[in-house]
């Protein structure tokens, strides 16, 4: 009853609760997740999260300008408050003393944004595209199911570039999302939704995948923290496939803890993924906390070459002399077929792209056209409207390279060209522990800049490389 008299109150009153909220998150220092604060009396749960309603109600417009809960910001409230009563009936501190506190889930009442390719059930999951609108997820996705788990509450989905495909999120068929700091530029994408809502301070934690850096490009352009995990780590099963050999779930934060305690409770082997890596999840806070340095850290020269903004060379190099003077050895390093990364990846992205989106027909889920004259009619015109044209344009290539007498050609020698990117990656860690590098040639761009599809593929330059290698990276700001 309580929590429907706080919904109900008069703005004067919301104002008043969502101000307390936002101290309660801390929003002007670092954020330590609100569970720091939140696990240990249930009043305090209570009062944050009915604040959380009545701040993400007042805040809707805003919202929507920065892309969060694209399927509609009136659903914002109302899954709140479904979330809150589960979270205090599920987890009620008020039985026992310290071990029930110690036993509390690690994310207990933290808003977290989800992506809009990530399966949450009762809710629409568009993926950016025009082909799954009205589609309703009758599942959870792993990753949604782990962050409940865990005590998480789900406020809505971000937007992005459509099937994942951009560097922009500009490509998204619904709305254009801006960067919070400068709104007539991109926040980056493919997950630019998910960025801008952390970087706005609308949530303290969000989701995205990372292909081929739409995770950390994104949390570059918008001055947060974003993190690829290793390729398996967080189970794939729900999220919209876009490229499945490259394709990784990950976190937005705005602090590298936030990052570690989000990691844990997400990350895990998924029998229902069978790329899913089955080790032992370890305590990634205590690991931060323990392992201090100094390291061994490589610099690949090639990297650093014609196509690097001058701004974004500087604040590397701003971090390279931060961390030397924390007593780090900086050497430089070669990774050999750097150059060959941009070309292997957008053959196999796209050819896998070809095969997974094969499935959107008209005829299983999503977007059907009226009246189709056989089915030859139905299948082309609901892809032709459904579909934008990046999306459109990869398919293209893809089903091209993939096509009889272009197999061999195209896609069999860009695996083999990622096999030896591979071992240029493991060879470097032989003798180094990580290696510092561009996360985006450029800074953030004005919306509608690039009109050349190839101008933004090389947005991806200096991020595709660990996705083939299926290594972990994270992209941290180094310049204010």
């Amino acid at each position: 009853m309580r929590a429907r008299a706080a919904a109900a109150a008069a703005p004067e009153r919301e104002a008043r609760t969502a101000m307390l909220t936002y101290a309660i998150g801390d929003v002007h220092g670092r954020t330590d997740l609100l569970a720091r604060l939140l696990d240990r009396v249930n009043q305090a749960l209570a009062v944050a999260c009915i604040g959380l309603v009545l701040a993400y109600r007042s805040s809707s417009n805003l919202a929507a300008a920065y892309g969060i809960a694209v399927s509609g910001t009136m659903t914002i409230t109302t899954v709140l408050y479904y979330e809150v009563m589960r979270i205090r009936w599920n987890w009620p501190i008020w039985k026992a003393g310290t071990d029930a506190l110690d036993a509390l889930p690690p994310l207990l009442g933290v808003p977290v944004g989800l992506k809009d390719l990530v399966n949450l059930e009762g809710t629409p999951t568009t993926a950016g595209s025009r082909i799954l609108e009205g589609y309703v997820s009758p599942y959870d996705a792993t990753i949604a199911a782990r962050l409940k788990q865990a005590g998480a509450v789900i406020v809505g989905k971000t937007n992005m570039d459509e099937f994942a495909m951009g560097s922009s999120t500009e490509f998204s068929a619904y709305k254009k999302t801006v960067n919070p700091w400068d709104l007539e530029r991109i926040p980056g994408g493919s997950s630019g939704g998910s960025s801008a809502a952390v970087a706005a301070y609308h949530v303290p934690l969000a989701i995205g995948t990372d292909t081929g850096g739409s995770i950390r490009q994104p949390a570059s352009l918008t001055g947060i923290v974003g993190l690829k995990p290793m390729y398996g780590r967080v189970s794939r099963y729900g999220i919209v496939a876009f490229a499945s050999s490259l394709d990784q779930v990950g976190p937005f934060a705005r602090t590298v803890a936030d990052l570690a305690d989000v990691l844990g409770a997400i990350a895990g082997h998924d029998e229902r993924d069978s790329t899913s890596y089955p080790a032992e999840v370890p305590n990634y806070l205590a690991e931060i906390e323990t392992r201090k340095g100094p390291w061994k850290l490589g610099i690949p020269k090639e990297y650093f070459g014609a196509g690097l903004d001058p701004e974004v060379a500087a604040a590397v190099e701003r971090a390279v002399a931060f961390y030397r003077s924390q007593g780090c050895e900086v050497s430089e390093v070669s990774l050999p077929h750097t150059q060959y990364c941009l070309d292997t990846y957008y053959i196999i992205a796209t050819a896998e792209a070809s095969s997974n989106l094969a499935r959107y027909d008209g005829i299983r889920f999503g977007r059907r056209v009226v009246d189709p004259a056989d089915i030859d009619d139905l299948y082309m015109r609901t892809r032709a409207e459904g579909f934008g044209a990046e999306v459109k344009r990869r398919i293209i290539l893809g089903t091209y390279v993939l096509s009889s007498g272009y197999y061999d050609a195209y896609y069999l020698r860009a695996q083999k060209v990622r096999t030896l990117i591979r071992e240029d990656f493991l060879k470097v860690y032989q003798d180094v522990d990580a290696l510092i590098t561009p996360t985006s040639p450029v800074p953030a761009f004005k919306l509608g800049e690039k009109s050349d599809p190839l101008a933004m593929y090389l947005c991806d330059i200096y991020t595709i490389g660990v996705n083939l290698a299926g290594l972990p990276a994270i992209s941290v700001p180094s310049a204010s």
